[in-house]
């Protein structure tokens, strides 16, 4: 996820008590990035409906997790 912010993401993680929030989106963003694999490979039933859930809950997390990083960037300087 966000793969040209990945050195801002890591100055994140390891300041874990200040982005505990941060960490459970990125989390559960991997979460789904999972299931979803999952389910369009046949591996783990699902209907196109739960599938089409899912990417909605990954995309709004990602929105989320993006605004997050920007404001960490500006109020860290990287």
């Amino acid at each position: 996820m966000l793969h040209e912010y990945r050195d801002v993401i890591t100055h994140m993680k390891q300041n874990d008590a200040a982005n505990a929030h941060f960490l459970k989106i990125f989390d559960r963003h991997n979460d789904l990035d999972t299931q979803i694999a999952k389910g369009e490979s046949g591996e783990l039933p699902m209907t196109d409906l739960e599938l089409e859930k899912l990417k909605k809950e990954k995309l709004l997390l990602k929105d989320e997790a993006y605004a997050m990083i920007i404001e960490y960037k500006k109020e860290h300087n990287l």
